[in-house]
């Protein structure tokens, strides 16, 4: 039995022995250089393209057949120029012998590929630089030689790595460029059945967008043979500034994606958008992002979505139909939000007088969005004031957005409106329909004003429309109605009443009453309604009721200008009881007369002008008048009589009555 054992590992030493005196000798008399020729040749014949090799081939064959390849490129189809279709500068690639033999099994080393260049082209016809390949490849033959996957011997791959390669492509008859460069790709072990480590990085550039970036993943693959998909996890991506983790589950067409604190406005600058310049400058600088990314034929939705930024979270979905028009739906809740920090920042001066720089309508947003859905917040402050409970619809398609509903609750009150903005056309055109109710007025006016002048609660109405490219344009030219109601309000640092004591003294040189301070005028109701033309409310039928007086007049209130001009008859109520201090002399002169009033100046500080003079002269003159025809007709007969003693009596009186009447026409009264 021993001496059998003996010759069987005799036989196989030899065998063994033979091999290698086989491979030494076919690696020392054979060179694979030799046949470059045949190659290129080959190449040729089959492509119609030039391969060249102009670095050493290198073959070894056991344990590992083995092929390594120095600087080879490969022409270009006809007409795509002179630059390459493809070349490297090495490649390596190496197969297991013996597996192969005794298992079936193809185990491959480490792919190796370095500074491939891969130069992808599409002509104005349509033709590609690429398409002949593939019809030269794609035979019946190789069609009915596929192997059933089920006899595919088990394959397993060491890794790959490619090193400093890149890919562009121009699309002439799009006019679209594409590339990507500094390629590295390193990927673990392949094999049936187990996850695939992958680590990538490159730079690219995208024209005519002229976005240019950077890009990095790693990811671990799991593939899925019988469902022939595949899911990716643990995967982190690095580009453009973002760090994300996303994990991607082909089959259920589903992604996850968490995102680092990034910047939207570096993000900006580095997609070529220009930035807006915010009144917080820390504005737009933080933004995270967690949801859910599913992925269908239709539409590509967000769902999960919770949105960071800033100070503010946004939570809901958003869908993005995969069409031609690209219609977003969106449907988002929000906690709370400082706009103002998102506004452009206040010009120098504005506030004292300077000139603002007009706020333009963003025609080209406008035209381009295709949105749809709802927004809503718990708390949003704009311009100084908080409104809650805020809900606000956007429907925007070929240029038209309307803003429908809008409702809040701001001030104790609430707010409504509709909201319409067509940029279809070469000017843009603006409509509002809103309406307040039981709004504070004091917080108001403090807010829009910076003003503690008034108080009490405003109802109102407005309905206008306007055409240009800014707001002031706007301004300038809205048409429509307006209505206003303020109740159950005080004046603050005015008090008419004061006011008009003060200036009937002024007039009669007599002194000046003592103030009742703090100064105010209390009123329980200012209405005003009318049109509004060009900018200029125009109204005639102004009422306000104050405890003691009830005034009535007309004005305008220009918006362009901010200026407020009015001119009131006032009339003081008979012996109002909450006056004190007022002499009998003052009750019976005020309670008689009708008092002219004007309100000018700003909108944000308007003045209250008493005319007690014109008042006052008014009554002079009905008291000479009153005089002139008692002394033109003084000495006439006994008028208290009844009857006239007799005739020629009666006839005098008759005249006396005509000429009395033709002098209250001439004197006015």
């Amino acid at each position: 039995m021993g001496g059998l054992l003996k010759k069987v590992v005799f036989v196989f030493l030899g065998i063994a022995a033979l091999l290698v005196i086989v491979a030494v000798s076919f690696v020392l008399l054979f060179d694979p250089n030799n046949f470059r020729e045949e190659i290129a040749t080959e190449v040729q014949r089959e492509t119609g393209r030039e391969l060249v090799i102009e670095g050493d081939i290198d073959l070894t064959f056991f344990p590992w057949f083995a092929i390594q390849v120095g600087k080879t490129t490969l022409g270009n189809a006809p007409g795509f120029g002179d630059d390459p279709f493809a070349s490297f500068e090495e490649a390596r690639l190496s197969v297991g012998v013996l597996p192969m033999i005794l298992r079936r099994e193809v185990s491959v080393g480490a792919v190796v590929l370095d500074s491939f260049q891969l130069n992808l082209a599409v002509a104005r016809d349509g033709r590609s630089n690429w398409q002949d390949l593939i019809d030269a490849m794609t035979t019946e033959a190789d069609i009915d030689a596929e192997v059933p996957a089920d006899d595919a011997p088990a394959m397993d791959i060491a890794g790959i790595e490619i090193t400093n390669a890149s890919v562009s492509y121009d699309d002439a008859q799009l006019g679209e460029k594409y590339s990507l460069t500094n390629f590295n790709l390193a990927a673990g072990r392949v094999t049936r059945g187990e996850p695939l480590e992958v680590y990538s990085n490159f730079d690219f550039e995208l024209q005519p967008a002229d976005l240019a970036g950077d890009f990095e993943i790693e990811t671990v693959v799991v593939f899925d043979i019988e469902a022939g998909s595949a899911s990716f996890t643990d995967t982190q991506i690095s580009t453009l500034g973002i760090d994300m983790s996303v994990g991607f589950d082909e089959a259920a067409k589903t992604a996850l994606i968490q995102t680092d604190a990034f910047s939207l406005k570096s993000l900006m600058e580095r997609l070529n958008i220009e930035a807006p310049v915010t009144a917080d400058p820390d504005a737009l600088g933080k933004v995270i992002v967690d949801a859910t990314l599913d992925m269908n034929a239709a539409t590509t939705t967000v769902t999960n979505l919770n949105l960071l930024l800033d100070d503010t979270t946004f939570k809901g979905q958003v869908s993005i139909a995969d069409d031609a028009a690209g219609t977003i739906r969106f449907n988002l809740a929000a906690d709370s939000m400082d706009v103002d920090r998102y506004m452009a920042p206040a010009e120098e001066g504005a506030g004292a007088g300077g000139d603002s720089v007009p706020v333009e309508i963003p025609t080209d947003l406008i035209r381009a969005l295709n949105v749809r859905g709802n927004l809503t917040f718990e708390a949003a402050t704009l311009s100084g004031m908080t409104f809650e409970n805020v809900t606000l619809g956007v429907n925007a398609a070929k240029g038209n957005m309307r803003l429908h509903p809008i409702s809040a609750s701001f001030f104790g009150g609430k707010y409504e409106g509709d909201v319409r903005i067509n940029a279809a056309g070469s000017t843009p055109e603006l409509s509002v329909n809103e309406n307040v109710s039981g709004v504070d007025l004091g917080a108001l006016a403090i807010a829009m004003f910076d003003q503690e002048s008034v108080t009490g609660s405003i109802n109102g109405s407005f309905k206008l429309s306007g055409a240009g490219d800014d707001l002031a344009a706007i301004q300038r030219s809205l048409n429509g109605t307006m209505s206003m109601e303020l109740l159950d309000g005080t004046w603050e640092g005015t008090d008419v009443w004061y006011e008009l004591r003060r200036a009937r003294a002024l007039y009669k040189q007599e002194p000046a009453p003592e103030p009742d301070l703090p100064p105010r005028t209390r009123f329980s109701t200012v209405r005003a309604s009318g049109p509004v033309t060009d900018g200029v409310f125009r109204n005639d039928d102004l009422l306000a009721e104050l405890p003691f007086m009830r005034l009535t007049g007309k004005g305008k209130v220009d918006f362009a200008a901010a200026k407020i001009d009015y001119r009131m008859s006032a009339r003081i109520l008979e012996r109002p009881e909450f006056i004190e201090g007022a002499t009998d002399a003052e009750l019976d002169e005020f309670t008689e007369a009708v008092i002219p009033l004007k309100i000018t100046g700003s909108l944000a500080d308007p003045s209250i002008t008493p005319d007690v003079g014109q008042m006052l002269k008014k009554e002079a003159e009905k008291e000479i008048k009153k005089r002139l025809l008692d002394e033109l007709l003084d000495g006439g007969a006994d008028e208290s009589t009844d009857e006239p003693a007799n005739d020629q009596q009666g006839k005098k009186k008759k005249d006396r009555d005509k000429v009395k009447d033709a002098l209250k026409d001439l004197l006015g009264g």
